[in-house]
């Protein structure tokens, strides 16, 4: 049986959404019309050099459709913060109703440490017509 690993909260590790905006000329496949670019923000308050390894977030649309998205890193890096530094990226989801999204960013410390900092929920609320 293959053994979990743990992954602990760091204190002065946070991850915040800065902005999230509908972006109507942004490509997206017609079952999916509406486009939303997030904006976030990683803040290094600890004392340890960190590193972003990896993601998870979870998007639930009004009709309940949940869709996951998880992989290695965050915009095709895996950064890392040193202590009172922050690292500020931006991407997208392509939804077919509002949505509201969270998840989480995994990482290592410089001392080995395995780390999870949560992202708060946000809301994708779709134009007014």
């Amino acid at each position: 049986m293959a053994v979990q690993p743990q992954f602990l909260q760091i204190p002065g590790v946070r991850v915040m959404v800065d902005n999230v905006m509908y972006v109507p000329n942004l490509n997206a496949p017609p079952e999916k019309p509406y486009a939303f670019v997030y904006f976030i923000t990683v803040e290094n308050e600890s004392t340890e050099q960190i590193q972003i390894r990896g993601r998870k977030w979870i998007v639930r649309e009004a009709d309940g459709e949940c869709t996951v998205v998880e992989g290695e890193g965050v915009v095709g890096e895996m950064p890392i913060i040193q202590p009172g530094e922050n690292f500020t990226y931006n991407s997208y989801h392509v939804i077919a109703q509002r949505a509201e999204a969270a998840g989480a960013l995994f990482g290592k410390t410089d001392g080995g440490v395995l780390f999870c900092a949560r992202l708060p929920q946000f809301q994708m609320e779709l134009p007014e017509s």
